[in-house]
Formats: C-alpha cells, sequence, structure tokens
C-alpha cells in the first residue's frame, strides 16, 4: 500500500521582488504541483513511500522510497530493510522531478530497492539561495545529497544521474568514493569543456543574440515572464514530451508537471546558471576530473542515438579506461528514459545484474 510519510510544509524561501509577485502572476503553488506529480505518479503500480527528508539549515529533499521489504507500518525512511544489492539511486536533470521517472520505476524497482528524489533546488524539495560561485554551488549540491544518504541510512549506492544528475553523480562519486558502488551516467551534461577555438560565427545570429539578452537571467525566466501562458508555452514548446508518455497519459499531464516544477522560485535553476557559462558549457568540466574516479568504481554511460548530446566524452574516458560500458539506444533521444522506457529499464537492470554477478564471483574466490 502506498504511504505518505512525514509531511512538512515548505518553509519560507528568499524573499524578492520576485518571488513575491511570482504567485500573482504564474498560476502555480506548491500544492499544485503536488497534486501534478499526484497524477503522474498514478501510473506507477508498484508500493512505495515518500517524504520530506530532512537536511541541515532547514532543508530538506523530497524522496520516493521503493523496496520488496518495505512494511507499509513503518514510518520513516531511515531503516532501510536487508538488501540483497546496493540500492539504486535516481537523481534527475536539470529542470526535472522524480515523476518524470514514471515509466521506470515499476521495471527498476522489480530486483531491488530504488531510491528517486528531487534535486536541492528542484521540484518539491526545498529552494534555498545556492553561492554565485559554480565550485560552491556543486559542493552545496553534493553535500545535500550526503546528507540525504546518512538520514536514510545507505552505505553505499548505485547512483544513475541524468543531464544535470548526471553531472553530480560524478561529482559526488569523486568526493565520496566509499558510498558508490557503480555509476551509471545517462545523457549527462557538463562534460566537455568549451572548445578555445570554438567560431561564434557559426552559432545562428539568432541563438547569440537571445544568449546576450538573457544572460542575465535564468534559464527558464521566460517560463514565469509568461505568467497565465506559462503552461500553453510548455504544451506548445515541448509538446514532444506527449508523445514520450503517450502509453500512460493521454493529456497534458506531463507538461503539466513540468510548468509547475519550473514556474516556481527559482533557485537549482540559479545555480546551474552559475555552473555554465554561455551556450550551456559547464565552467568545471567533468571530463576533466572523471579520470580521477577510483578504478574499482564502474562507469556506464547511457546516450540516446538522436540525442543533440554525443557520445564522445564516454569514449573518451574509455581511452583510459577500457572498462568503461557506452550503451546508445537506438531511437531516443536526451530523454532516453522517456523515449524508449522498456529498452532503457532493460539495460540498466542488465548493468545491475553484470555488477551482482562480478562481486559475487570475487566474492567466491576470497
Amino acid at each position: 500500500m502506498r504511504r505518505m510519510a512525514e509531511e512538512i510544509q515548505p518553509g519560507k524561501e528568499q524573499s524578492s521582488w520576485i518571488s513575491s509577485w511570482l504567485p500573482s502572476w504564474c498560476p502555480t503553488s506548491p500544492s499544485r504541483l503536488k497534486d501534478a506529480e499526484e497524477k503522474m505518479l498514478k501510473s506507477v503500480n508498484r508500493p512505495f513511500s515518500r517524504q520530506h527528508v530532512r537536511i541541515s539549515d532547514g532543508n530538506y529533499l523530497w524522496t520516493l522510497a521503493f523496496s520488496n521489504q518495505l512494511q507499509a507500518s513503518s514510518s520513516s525512511l531511515s531503516q532501510p530493510p536487508t538488501q540483497t544489492r546496493p540500492p539504486l539511486v535516481l537523481l534527475h536533470g536539470f529542470g526535472g522531478g522524480v515523476a518524470l521517472w514514471a515509466q521506470n520505476l515499476d521495471s527498476l524497482s522489480s530486483s531491488g530497492p530504488v531510491y528517486a528524489l528531487d534535486l536541492l533546488g528542484f521540484g518539491r524539495s526545498s529552494r534555498p539561495q545556492f553561492s554565485a560561485e559554480a565550485e560552491e554551488a556543486e559542493e552545496q549540491f553534493l553535500e545535500a545529497l550526503e546528507e540525504w544518504r546518512k538520514k536514510v541510512g545507505l552505505e553505499e549506492m548505485v547512483l544513475l544521474g541524468h543531464n544535470l544528475g548526471g553531472y553530480l553523480s560524478a561529482a559526488y562519486a569523486l568526493k565520496y568514493p566509499h558510498r558508490v558502488k557503480q555509476l551509471l551516467l545517462v545523457e549527462p551534461w557538463g562534460f566537455p569543456a568549451r572548445p578555445e577555438n570554438s567560431n561564434q560565427s557559426s552559432i545562428p545570429m539568432w541563438i547569440r543574440t537571445m544568449g546576450a539578452v538573457m544572460t542575465p537571467f535564468n534559464p527558464l525566466a521566460g517560463l514565469r515572464l509568461a505568467g497565465p501562458l506559462g503552461p500553453l508555452l510548455v504544451q506548445t514548446i515541448r509538446s514532444d514530451f506527449k508523445q514520450k508518455y503517450s502509453s500512460v497519459f493521454d493529456d497534458n499531464t506531463v507538461s503539466d508537471y513540468i510548468y509547475h516544477l519550473n514556474a516556481q522560485t527559482p533557485s537549482g535553476e540559479t545555480a546551474f546558471k552559475n555552473m555554465t557559462i554561455p551556450y550551456g558549457w559547464a565552467k568545471r568540466p567533468m571530463l576533466e576530473r572523471i579520470g580521477q574516479v577510483k578504478a574499482d568504481i564502474p562507469i556506464s554511460f547511457i546516450y540516446g542515438s538522436r540525442s543533440s548530446i554525443d557520445s564522445d566524452s564516454g569514449y573518451a574516458l574509455k581511452k583510459d579506461r577500457p572498462d568503461v560500458e557506452i550503451t546508445v539506444i537506438r531511437g531516443a533521444g536526451h530523454y532516453v528514459f522517456a523515449d524508449q522506457p522498456d529498452d532503457f529499464n532493460q539495460t540498466v537492470l542488465q548493468v545491475i545484474a553484470r555488477l551482482e554477478k562480478k562481486s559475487g564471483d570475487e566474492g567466491k574466490k576470497q
């Protein structure tokens, strides 16, 4: 049976003229986001618990937990049941949230425990002020994840991150290697450095113009500036999401959820902006650091064959670490887990199964 665990009311976010103006201008609120998420999660069949996991400074991370052994009478996520394998922890990408895994949660939780959480500053997690410094903003994300791990009581995890979640998964493995059993990086953002000899003249003029105009603003500022037209804007610009989830929804459920995720106080969005340089390059490219991940942490990349993010970063790392696995899923774009959910789920489960078999074989040798 599904259980609503501890619910805590979002605390006051940092006050500003825009946050006080937004509620009356944008048709959104934390309660409407909650309702939109609930509608998304109705498509999930397996039992799960959910709660805000408290961390320091009054912050919290919204968390879904799936386990075959989860007791409905349990009142906390802090005492996970005996596990046959390290839990799989899902970290969404920029502008995302836990319910975007709606087509994956049943399958991925069929063989072991799964946790999905909203990153600090996104979704139904708290939205604090982030540092303007890229390294410090990254550190805030990592510390939140580490505090979350301690509160939930996990010794080690299989980290699966998409987009920004992939970048943060790799960064976490660098800082807390003894807590990461395996890395699965799905269309990760922020890996290659911006080419020093990049020719801006090759970038269309309208993109350069928009980049210059929007530089002082957050990436999704236009969504909030659209006010009451925001939901229609998402439906129009991201009409592809309706197709991605057409097997479970035949209306605007997904676009409504995406709107409410991103029309509220920008926090993680601001952090992301502070971590980038023009046209989406990371200030601290992960490809320059990921080679330092401990050799005993398996790394797998999953890409979509139709994505605008190429697999060059994965193959660049594979040159130095031949054990790196790279899977390209045909017919999928950047949201590979939604474009081809069955293939994605099967790929992830196979990667985890190989890890379990390898660990079992090593245990027999000892």
